[in-house]
């Protein structure tokens, strides 16, 4: 699979649901995020409410999710939208992972 992000940065409101649970509690929608590409849930989502691991963490992630997809990017631009948008990027990350039916990805 090659290509570009299926949602733009700013469709957060695409999925109207997953924006404001991922407002109120971003830890859930970060762990889900990792579940969806092989991530074990729980350490990510605590990760994502601790200062520095929660950088780290979003970067792999992201990252993760870009070479699964073949989307293109770079570590820095990842670090650039997670620091200036991180609210835009969690949940356009989440939309990618998603399938049709509005359920994450089942562990591979």
């Amino acid at each position: 699979m090659s290509g570009d992000w299926q949602h733009g940065l700013f469709g957060c409101f695409d999925n109207f649901g997953l924006c404001i649970i991922s407002y109120f509690v971003p830890c859930y929608t970060f762990g889900k995020n990792a579940e969806a590409i092989g991530e074990n849930c729980v350490t990510c989502g605590i990760a994502y409410i601790c200062p520095i691991a929660n950088i780290v963490a979003a970067i792999k992630i992201r990252g993760k999710i870009r070479e699964q997809r073949g989307i293109p990017g770079s570590t820095f631009n990842d670090l650039l939208l997670i620091c200036c948008c991180s609210l835009c990027a969690l949940v356009q990350e989440a939309q990618e992972v998603q399938v049709p039916g509005g359920q994450a990805m089942a562990r591979e």
